[in-house]
């Protein structure tokens, strides 16, 4: 539609148009509101107490369903197994923390005495050097004495501690609580768990708290026996056998419960080749590692307290200006030696692996005592299970075992054996 109008004001024409256009619908948008931060903390607090509400909640069902199941006894034995499980949990933790630190403690020591004693056997070179000249060396006797003296304080504080050693404990602790909790776990994984299995458990972590301990006031292990002994980090009680077959609660069904004639006898020559070779080897290597320790432990100490009384009598021109340079070189050296060379962590090392053949020795004889065979564990399991833990496949441990069996029997001595052997 158009119209033309005439506009008073001027005499020109104006031609207006119009056009109908439809109308848009109106959408409308809504933009978020930022919460502010007292609207945020609400909502915290309620999510957090919903949350809480929830596993309260979840808690209480699963406790109800488990007291109130038909197998109430297995349900309870369960509940144990998880609460020693968190106990591994927490032991797994704390000597995995206490380790890194008792590391931080060996390097820490080690490079601020030896630090000390360099410091100290320059003061001393320096007090010798101008000594000659009429120069005062009254400042640098007292200072490098401090200093020897100082650095012979800690070295008898670390070298009775032994730092690397205690790192090494609580590394072989973290790794043995980490094996205890993969067991609890694969005993509830297949299920028809027994107070038996509680009990052994809680045994084993007893055993592992007394062999490893965290404190070292009281409890601390000796670092300088008299002779090498493997550790012992299991129940001291003998083996206990389920009188249920283990066979059974994993299924398997086999005459005689997979054991022979031949494989006891395997098992047998096992034993020998472990107490001939590696229990053999470990104890001569244990030893010798206690005797280097202890005398390093001794010379240390000893090198500084010569160093500290001989930096009094510097500069009279006498080979007592020679003497404590040179024993607080030495006592340096000595300090790198022993604590950076970490030969305790070295001595624990080997009382970690007597301590794994003496416990695969006394699985075995346990088991073999065991007349019943049907309160083993399957044959061809813990075959599998024994040639795993010496590193080699079935085959090899048969191979293994026929060998030392017919040397042996052809009256070969012990080194001869091992030589072929191995």
């Amino acid at each position: 539609m158009a119209s033309i109008q005439t506009s008073p004001l001027f005499s020109s024409k104006i031609i207006n148009a119009s056009f109908h256009v439809p109308k848009l619908p109106r959408a409308s948008f809504s933009v978020p509101r930022i919460p502010t931060s007292d609207v945020v903390q609400e909502l915290k607090l309620k999510g957090s107490s919903v949350s809480f509400m929830n596993a309260t909640n979840s808690t209480t069902q699963l406790h109800n369903s488990l007291y109130n199941s038909p197998t109430n006894s297995n349900s309870t034995t369960n509940i144990k197994l998880y609460s020693i499980l968190e106990v591994v949990a927490d032991r797994v933790e704390m000597h995995k923390n206490v380790g890194q630190q008792r590391d931080n403690w060996n390097n820490l020591l080690l490079n601020n005495i030896n630090m000390i004693t360099l410091t100290a056997s320059t003061l001393t070179a320096i007090a010798a050097t101008f000594g000659y000249e009429g120069a005062p060396l009254l400042p640098f006797k007292i200072s490098s004495s401090l200093l020897f003296s100082a650095a012979t304080a800690m070295l008898l504080i670390m070298n009775k501690i032994q730092p690397s050693q205690l790192a090494e404990e609580q590394r072989i602790a973290t790794k043995l609580f980490r094996m205890l909790q993969s067991e609890i776990q694969t005993t509830v994984a297949i299920g028809n768990p027994t107070e038996e299995d509680v009990n052994g458990f809680t045994e084993k972590v007893l055993a592992l708290d007394k062999s490893y301990p965290l404190p070292l006031l009281g409890v601390m292990l000796e670092k300088f026996p008299s002779k090498y002994e493997p550790a012992v980090w299991w129940p001291d009680t003998k083996l206990q056998f389920q009188r249920k077959s283990k066979s059974a609660n994993l299924g398997i069904t086999e005459k005689n419960n997979g054991w022979s004639e031949e494989l006891e006898t395997e098992m047998r020559e096992v034993i020998e080749v472990i107490k001939r070779k590696d229990m053999e080897d470990f104890e001569r290597l244990g030893n010798i590692a206690i005797k280097v320790n202890k005398t390093l432990a001794i010379a240390g100490p000893l090198l500084t307290g010569v160093a500290a009384i001989g930096s009094c009598f510097v500069g009279n021109g006498s080979v007592s200006d020679i003497v404590p340079v040179m024993a607080g070189s030495m006592a340096a050296a000595i300090n790198a030696f022993e604590h950076g060379g970490q030969v305790g962590m070295v001595f624990e090392m080997y009382r970690n692996c007597g301590g794994f053949f003496k416990l695969l020795e006394e699985t075995i004889e346990g088991t073999l005592e065991e007349k019943d065979v049907e309160k083993r564990e399957n044959g061809k399991v813990f075959e599998m299970k024994m040639a795993l833990r010496l590193g080699r496949s079935v085959t090899e441990l048969r191979q293994l075992a026929s060998k030392s069996a017919s040397y042996r029997t052809e009256g070969i001595d012990v080194d001869e054996f091992a030589s072929k052997l191995f």
